[in-house]
């Protein structure tokens, strides 16, 4: 586990709100980890093997005059996972919101889905999410029972293509099928103390092996001419941070990808 803090930077008269986001070192995540800082919250920036990412979110955040601190941890490690909520603990206090952001994203199909892929994707997109909410829940003051401002709140990335099933990826999709359900099964097991959402972002970011012009193509393939952009996520994120009237729910935000059923993932429909 490793850690660095910014504490140079004024605390507001009020203790501000600590989100710990999953994956914040890079693209969404990192969308997330500015976007949460912006609105006033301090930023537990997990990472996996991107650390010096991860530090530089950190700065940027403490230039905004906020309070962050880069945790390292391996989400296939169970052990490793354990351990982030106390590393956040110490270093910011209790979160009130746990973003599980990062997923793995490996390409596999019904005819070479095998146990080696299916399971690693499981640990790290279903597994670490689990441990986290329930450790949040550990966490969550019982007071939480009479005063919602004392709850905690899960937001679990999921995807849009849950709400328009292609067979491609299939382990990935699998293993974000079951966060999905879990969504649900958590919002009724950890409430009232615990809020859990999901949200479903569509094709946001052009991917490595993607070219500008079959990502833009891709874009395109929405009622809205545009699928979700990172400030769509980061805003629909922000409001189920607060809205204290949701949970067990997803909010499906891309730009209405999902209601533009096609036989394949988009990717291979526009090319690489």
């Amino acid at each position: 586990m490793t850690a660095s803090i910014d504490t140079a930077a004024p605390r507001e008269p009020e203790t501000p709100r600590v989100v710990l986001i999953t994956g914040a070192a890079r693209r969404i995540g990192r969308s997330l980890a500015l976007g949460f800082a912006a609105r006033g919250w301090d930023v537990a920036v997990h990472y996996g093997a991107s650390r010096g990412e991860a530090e530089e979110v950190v700065a940027e955040i403490a230039g905004m005059g906020r309070r962050a601190v880069a945790l390292h941890a391996e989400l296939s490690d169970e052990a490793q996972v354990a351990a982030l909520l106390p590393a956040c603990i110490e270093a910011l206090g209790r979160p009130a919101c746990i973003v599980n952001n990062a997923s793995s994203f490996e390409e596999d199909t019904a005819r070479n889905v095998g146990y080696e892929l299916l399971l690693k994707l499981t640990a790290i997109n279903l597994g670490a999410p689990l441990v986290l909410a329930r450790m949040l829940f550990d966490a969550t003051p019982q007071a939480a029972l009479v005063d919602e401002t004392q709850r905690s709140v899960v937001i679990n990335v999921l995807d849009q293509k849950l709400y328009n099933m292609n067979p491609d990826y299939l382990s990935y999709t699998l293993s974000k099928a079951a966060l999905q359900t879990a969504t649900i099964a958590l919002a009724q097991a950890l409430a009232p103390n615990v809020r859990v959402v999901g949200l479903a972002p569509g094709l946001t970011m052009q991917s490595a092996d993607q070219t500008a012009e079959s990502f833009a193509a891709a874009h395109r393939v929405t009622p809205l001419g545009r699928a979700s952009r990172p400030e769509d996520i980061v805003a629909a994120a922000l409001y189920l941070a607060d809205a204290t009237g949701v949970t067990g729910t997803t909010l499906v935000v891309d730009g209405g990808q999902h209601l533009v059923p096609l036989p394949r993932d988009v990717m291979f429909l526009t090319g690489f």
